[in-house]
């Protein structure tokens, strides 16, 4: 019997990083899974000339957005283009193995309970070193959760495939039909926690998110923003109390909101003033007063539909 081969929509957002994007096209070619498009969206970068990702690549699909939507916009962008049976979200400064690809679409062929997976994510310049093999559950009070074997030496500690809290948007594996019935990434996140505000929905739709342990990939990990940015402090902020207010209820919501106010932000504002880093301070307490000035926005509670 010959073997299905889906064709597989691969996704990836560029901008002003014109040459990373094209490593990763470069390491795409070389891979061995036979049916694939790949699509990369330009987020309008403004110093940087984008047009020779598509003069090397003649055979992507290139979409150039007029302003920056931001990196779920981006996604959201690829994903309405997208032909594929599954789509694979991959951050542009990543490069791929050969066979990366076959065991992810092999678990998703052979379990229609699972509605997302990503692979073992390892450091590009530390290639033994993890970064993802799997999420811990995010606690809802303290709004923290922990990426499984970050920054651990691969000894072979993680060579079976689980189930996990949520998949990694550096690169994820979703079947179209579920895209069609839990929607688009939300708009609102613009940078950071997309990715996990999705897979809350599609857990929530009933679907399972996996770890796959046969398929590895490699991360560069914070080319556009910077390892502290005031970019990285103001979106992660920002919307880490986005996604409490999405998909946290309740008691645990309370619970979170005091926390957040009575314990994270004085002990973070504090923590930058006190290094001195008065700019981390100021895109923090941004961060914070978006979600005060945008208390009753409707937009915050969409979710757009394919």
């Amino acid at each position: 019997m010959n073997k299905r081969y889906p064709l597989v929509s691969i996704i990836t957002v560029n901008y002003n990083q014109a040459e990373v994007t094209c490593a990763l096209l470069e390491s795409l070619n070389k891979i061995s899974y036979p049916n694939f498009e790949v699509i990369v969206v330009d987020n309008a970068s403004p110093s940087d000339d984008p047009s020779i990702i598509k003069q090397r690549y003649p055979n992507i699909v290139f979409i150039q957005n007029p302003i920056n939507y931001g990196f779920s916009a981006g996604n959201n962008f690829g994903l309405m283009a997208a032909k594929g049976d599954y789509v694979l979200l991959l951050n542009n400064d990543i490069e791929v193995p050969k066979g990366f690809l076959e065991p992810l679409v092999d678990k998703l062929e052979n379990n229609n309970h699972i509605g997302a997976v990503s692979p073992k994510i390892k450091f590009f310049y530390q290639p033994d070193t993890f970064q993802y093999a799997g999420y811990t559950p995010i606690n809802y009070v303290t709004m923290r959760n922990f990426a499984i074997g970050h920054g651990q030496k691969d000894v072979g500690q993680f060579e079976e495939d689980r189930e996990t809290a949520y998949g990694h948007g550096a690169a994820m594996l979703v079947p179209m039909e579920v895209v069609k019935k839990v929607g688009l990434m939300s708009y609102i996140f613009f940078l950071y926690y997309e990715e996990a505000d999705w897979c809350h929905r599609i857990k929530k739709a009933g679907y399972e998110i996996w770890f796959v342990h046969n398929s590895e990939v490699f991360h560069k990990e914070s080319v556009s923003t910077g390892k502290l940015s005031a970019l990285k402090i103001y979106y992660l902020n920002r919307n880490r109390i986005v996604f409490m207010r999405r998909n946290v209820f309740g008691k645990l919501f309370v619970l979170g909101i005091l926390y957040q106010v009575l314990v994270a932000i004085p002990k973070n504002a504090f923590a930058y003033l006190f290094k001195g880093k008065v700019k981390l301070f100021m895109a923090y307490y941004k961060a914070i007063g978006w979600n005060l000035t945008h208390l009753f926005d409707k937009e915050i509670f969409e979710n757009p539909m394919l």
